[in-house]
C-alpha cells in the first residue's frame, strides 16, 4: 500500500568537538580533538530503532583523518546518505572568494567519497553560511540541492548570546559578524523553492524548517532547551509547530546536531553549550520521542529522497539568489556533473 503521509526529511550536521572549540575561540582546537568514535555508534543504533535513514552533512577535514575513517564508513554501511558540510567548517563561508569555495567543495567531496564510498550531492553551509557565488558553484558541480538557509528572525539573538560566551579577539568578532544570519533571514520562505541564479540556472533550496508564519526554530536543539523547563512545554511546542506545518502544507526538513544527542557527561569540554547539563542517555530518549512524534504525521526520509520528490512534483516558486555580494560571474565554469 502507498504510504499516505507527506514526506519530511531528517539531517544531522556532523560538527566535531574541534569545530565547536574553534568557533568558541578555545585553544587546542588545532589538534582536531574528536568525539566521532563515541558519537556515531549510539546515534546509528537509535536510528536503527526507528528504522530511519537520514542525511549526515560531513566536514571534509574530519573525513580526511585516519582516526575518523571507521566512524565515517559506518554511515553508509548502515544505509545513510552523506552530504557536504565544507572542508574546514568555517561559518564565515560567505566571505570566501570563488576559487576558495571550489577548493572547499572539491576537497570535501574527495575526502567524503574516500571515507564512505558515496559522493555528496547536497550541501549545507556551516552556521547557515551561503553566498550567490557558492550557489553558482554548487550548480556548476551538479549538486541536487542546497540546504543552507534557516528562515528565522532569531539569528541576531543567537549571535549575541554566542559573543557573550565566546572568547574572541576583535578580529574574530569581525569575521563572525554575520554568524547565524540577520533579522532579514526571517523573511525567507520556509517551504522549498528554486534559486534563480545569475547564470540563468536554478538550484533547489531545502530550508531548515522553522515554525510557519512566526519563523521561530523547532529543531531538536530548541526542543531540548524547552525540555529543561518542562517536558510538557516541549511536547506542546512541538505539537503546535507540527500542526502549523500541516495547516500550511509544509513538509519539514528537521535538523539535528551532535550535541542534541551527546551530554555534558560525555563531552565535558563543551559544558558551556546550552543543554549540556542533560546526560547523553536522556537526550537519546528525548530524540526517540521527538522523531516518533514527527513520524506519526510524516514519512521520514533522507534529504535527497525528499529533494527528488519535490522536484518531481514541479511547480516550485523561483527566488532570485541575491545576497548583496558580487554575483558568481567569476566562479569557474567546469562541466556539470550528473547528480546520481
Amino acid at each position: 500500500m502507498t504510504d499516505p503521509r507527506p514526506l519530511a526529511s531528517v539531517s544531522l550536521d556532523v560538527d566535531n568537538l574541534w569545530s565547536y572549540m574553534k568557533t568558541h575561540g578555545d585553544t587546542g582546537w588545532e589538534s582536531r580533538p574528536t568525539y566521532l568514535d563515541r558519537f556515531f555508534p549510539p546515534v546509528l543504533d537509535a536510528l536503527d530503532q526507528l528504522g530511519l535513514r537520514i542525511t549526515f552533512f560531513c566536514v571534509g577535514v574530519d573525513a580526511d583523518r585516519e582516526e575518523n575513517l571507521k566512524p565515517f564508513q559506518s554511515l553508509t554501511a548502515r544505509g545513510h546518505e552523506v552530504g557536504n558540510h565544507s572542508f574546514e567548517h568555517e561559518p564565515w563561508l560567505h566571505l570566501y572568494a570563488p576559487d576558495a569555495l571550489v577548493q572547499e567543495l572539491e576537497r570535501t567531496e574527495q575526502a567524503v567519497e574516500r571515507a564512505t564510498g558515496q559522493r555528496p550531492i547536497g550541501f549545507r553551509g556551516p552556521g547557515y553560511s551561503w553566498s550567490t557565488a557558492l550557489l553558482e558553484i554548487l550548480a556548476d558541480r551538479g549538486y541536487l540541492y542546497d540546504a543552507s538557509t534557516l528562515p528565522t528572525f532569531m539569528g541576531p539573538l543567537a549571535r549575541r548570546y554566542y559573543f557573550m560566551t565566546a572568547k574572541l579577539t576583535p578580529a574574530q568578532r569581525r569575521e563572525r559578524a554575520q554568524l547565524f544570519g540577520s533579522f532579514a533571514d526571517g523573511l525567507r520562505p520556509v517551504k522549498p523553492y528554486h534559486w534563480r541564479l545569475p547564470s540563468g540556472r536554478t538550484l533547489l533550496e531545502l530550508p531548515v524548517t522553522t515554525f510557519p508564519v512566526v519563523k521561530v526554530p523547532f529543531h531538536l536543539s530548541y526542543l531540548l532547551y524547552l525540555s529543561r523547563v518542562s517536558e510538557g512545554l516541549m511536547s506542546a511546542y512541538l505539537g503546535t509547530a507540527l500542526a502549523a506545518c500541516r495547516l500550511t502544507g509544509t513538509e519539514p526538513s528537521f535538523l539535528l546536531h551532535p550535541l542534541d544527542l551527546l551530554g555534558g557527561d560525555q563531552v565535558r569540554e563543551l559544558a558551556f553549550f546550552p543543554g549540556m547539563d542533560l546526560p547523553g542517555a536522556r537526550k537519546i530518549e528525548l530524540f526517540l520521542r521527538v522523531l516518533r512524534r514527527l513520524g506519526e504525521h510524516y514519512r521520514l526520509v533522507d534529504m535527497s529522497t525528499h529533494a527528488r520528490a519535490i522536484i518531481a512534483r514541479g511547480g516550485l516558486p523561483l527566488r532570485d539568489a541575491d545576497d548583496g555580494r558580487p554575483a558568481a560571474a567569476a566562479a569557474p565554469a567546469s562541466a556539470p556533473r550528473t547528480a546520481a
